[in-house]
C-alpha cells in the first residue's frame, strides 16, 4: 500500500537518546521504542496537523522538528493535514467549546500547509496525507463499533473536560467524536509513532486503543511541551502571540527579540537544532550575568538562518541592530511627498502607515512618533510638515516625509 524504496536507517545511540529526550516531555513504552529504533527497522512516525488557522507557528514547528529528527535517521514520516478533523474541531487544549469550522475555512486555511511543512521537513520524503480520505468514507456502523472502544468517564475524566463539566460549561457529543478521528488516523497510515504536545496526550492514547481494535500493534507515543509566545501566554493563532513560519525575516526577528528573557534557553531546545553543548554554555553565560539581549540575538539569528538563510540571518540582524539598537533609520523604507504646511495626520492616514486619526492621536498621546536623527518626540496630533525628515511611528513603523 505505501511502497517500498530503499533506505538507510541509523543506530547511533548517541543520536537515539538525544531524539528521546530533546524537546520530549513523555515518551510512551520508551525501552520498547528504543529498541526498535536500534533494530534498524524503518519506522512510520506520525503527526496530524488541523488546519484551524493559516498560518503555522513556531510552536507547531517543535513537533515538526521532532518529525525531521526521525527523517534524518531514516525513518519514514507522515504527515497527516486534518481537513476532515479541522471541522469538527479538537476540544484538547480548550476551556470552552470550539465552534465547527466550515469546509470552505478549512480549505482556504490550509492552502500553504504542505508548503510551510517543508521549511522544516524534506517534503519529498515525506508521505503526506489528508484524513478526509478515509473518515469520509466511514459509516455510521463503523463509528459506533469505534466507540464502543471508549467509555464515556475515559472523556469526562480528562483535566480541562472535568473543568468545564464542574463549572457547567456546555460539552457537546461533537467533541467526544475527536479522539476517534484523531485514533483511526493511526489506523490508516500504520503508525509505529506518534507524536504531539501534552495537551493532545488523550488521542494519542486513543490511536492505541484502536490499533489493537484493529489488531495492529499499539503505536508509540512522543509528547513535546507547549511553548509560551509574544505575550508569556502559551502560543496560539486566536491570541495573535504567534511567531509564523511565514513571516518575513525582519518580523521572525523582531519578534523573537520582544520574548521575555526567561524564554531565551527554553526557545533554544525546542525551536532550534542548535547544538545541546552551545546551548549549556549560552545558559551557564546568562547565569554568569551575560546581557540576556546577546543571548537572544543568537536565538533570532539562528531562527532566521534555519527558516531563510544565512544571508537572511544576517540582514535581518543588520536591520534590528541599526533600527532599534543605533535607532537609525532601516535603509528601505516608504517615501511619501508633502507641500510645506500639509497635516502630517492627514498624509499618513492617506498613505495609510497609520488606520485613523484616532490612531494617530493614540500614538502621538503615547509619545510614540519621533523624528529620526534629533530623536525629537512629536507631541501635537496637528504637527505639520516644514522640512524633509524620517519619521519612526511605534516600534516598526518608519516613513520619510519629503517636502517638494
Amino acid at each position: 500500500m505505501f511502497g517500498t524504496k530503499k533506505f538507510t536507517i541509523i543506530t547511533d545511540e548517541k543520536k537515539i537518546d538525544e531524539l528521546l529526550s530533546r524537546g520530549v516531555e513523555e515518551v510512551i513504552e520508551k525501552d520498547k521504542l528504543k529498541t526498535k529504533l536500534k533494530s534498524g527497522k524503518q519506522l512510520r512516525i506520525k503527526l496530524g496537523i488541523d488546519p484551524t488557522s493559516p498560518n503555522l507557528h513556531i510552536g507547531r514547528a517543535i513537533p515538526l522538528l521532532k518529525l525531521r529528527d526521525f527523517q534524518e535517521l531514516g525513518h519514514k514520516v507522515v504527515l497527516i493535514i486534518g481537513d476532515f478533523t479541522a471541522v469538527i474541531g479538537d476540544t484538547s487544549d480548550k476551556d470552552s467549546e470550539r465552534p465547527m469550522l466550515t469546509e470552505e475555512q478549512v480549505k482556504k486555511n490550509m492552502n500553504s500547509y504542505i508548503d510551510q511543512a517543508g521549511k522544516v521537513l524534506d517534503i519529498k520524503k515525506c508521505e503526506t496525507h489528508y484524513n478526509s480520505e478515509w473518515l469520509g468514507k466511514l459509516s455510521y456502523n463503523e463509528i459506533c463499533r469505534q466507540a464502543d472502544v471508549f467509555s464515556l468517564s475515559d472523556f469526562i475524566s480528562r483535566e480541562n473536560i472535568k473543568k468545564r463539566l464542574d463549572t457547567g460549561k456546555r460539552i457537546s457529543l461533537r467533541e467526544l467524536m475527536y479522539p476517534l478521528m484523531q485514533g483511526y488516523d493511526s489506523v490508516a497510515i500504520k503508525a509505529d509513532v506518534e507524536i504531539g504536545g501534552t495537551d493532545q496526550r488523550f488521542n494519542l492514547l486513543a490511536g492505541r486503543e484502536l490499533q489493537r481494535y484493529y489488531k495492529q500493534e499499539p503505536q508509540d507515543i512522543i509528547t513535546n511541551p507547549l511553548i509560551e509566545g509574544l505575550d508569556g501566554r502559551k502560543m496560539s493563532s486566536s491570541w495573535g502571540n504567534t511567531i509564523n513560519l511565514l513571516d518575513p525575516a525582519n518580523d521572525m526577528y523582531g519578534k523573537i527579540m520582544s520574548l521575555h528573557d526567561n524564554f531565551i534557553i527554553k526557545y533554544f531546545i525546542l525551536t532550534t537544532r542548535v547544538d545541546l553543548d552551545i546551548i549549556e554554555k549560552h545558559k551557564s553565560d546568562l547565569v554568569s550575568g551575560a546581557n540576556p539581549k546577546d543571548i537572544k540575538m543568537k536565538l533570532a539569528y539562528e531562527t532566521v538562518k534555519f527558516y531563510f538563510s544565512e544571508e537572511e540571518a544576517k540582514k535581518a540582524e543588520k536591520y534590528f541592530t541599526n533600527t532599534f539598537s543605533r535607532k537609525e533609520a532601516p535603509e528601505d523604507i516608504m517615501e511619501i511627498t508633502a507641500s510645506n504646511g500639509a497635516l502630517l495626520k492627514d498624509l499618513l492616514v492617506e498613505a495609510k502607515i497609520v488606520a485613523s486619526n484616532a490612531e494617530w492621536r493614540r500614538l502621538v498621546e503615547g509619545n510614540a512618533v519621533s523624528v529620526v536623527g534629533t530623536e525629537e518626540i512629536i507631541k501635537d496630533s496637528f504637527t505639520k510638515v516644514e522640512n524633509t525628515q524620517v519619521l519612526r511611528i511605534g516600534k516598526k513603523r518608519f516613513v520619510k516625509v519629503v517636502v517638494r
